[in-house]
């Protein structure tokens, strides 16, 4: 049977390819963040990927499943923003295609990040989490996040 793109169902991890992202992946990460979060949102990830590829610090990989990408993840090395010193790490972003969703996409990609990020000599990692998206704490959690001293502030203005 002949499946159509992105109707193919992963088997194992063992068919999963992760490999550094790279800017012809733009449409695919586009077409995935579209799929999770309703809109399309082409100028932002153009304009992420530019700024990413200027950034040696910054460690983005993709997953691969027969050729096809299904899932990203974006992370970087600080240097020293908001006084936090350059053994911090940062998980930026991570998107999976949906149909491959709950099967250890995320989490390989995640495995792969913080073993990149050791090379890179970082001791501890941050990311940012809605208090209220509930499966993205789940998952951080099982990762073995936990909360950190910092606080996120806002002002709406």
């Amino acid at each position: 049977m002949d499946l159509k793109r992105g109707e193919r169902d992963m088997n194992s991890l063992e068919d999963v390819k992760i490999r550094t992202l790279k800017k012809e992946d733009l449409d695919a990460i586009v077409e995935i963040d579209e799929k999770v979060l309703g809109e399309n949102r082409k100028n932002y990830w153009q304009r992420k990927l530019e700024l990413m590829n200027n950034k040696s610090s910054q460690i983005s990989l993709v997953a691969e499943v027969e050729g096809e990408v299904v899932g990203f993840i974006l992370g970087d090395v600080s240097g020293w923003e908001f006084g936090v010193p350059e053994t911090i790490g940062w998980i930026d972003t991570i998107g999976v295609d949906p149909i491959y969703q709950k099967k250890g996409l995320a989490t390989a990609l995640a495995h792969e990040l913080i073993k990149n990020l050791k090379a890179f000599e970082v001791k501890t990692i941050y990311t940012l989490v809605s208090w209220n998206d509930w499966d993205l704490l789940q998952f951080f959690h099982a990762m073995g996040f936990t909360r950190g001293d910092m606080i996120n502030l806002e002002l709406k203005i």
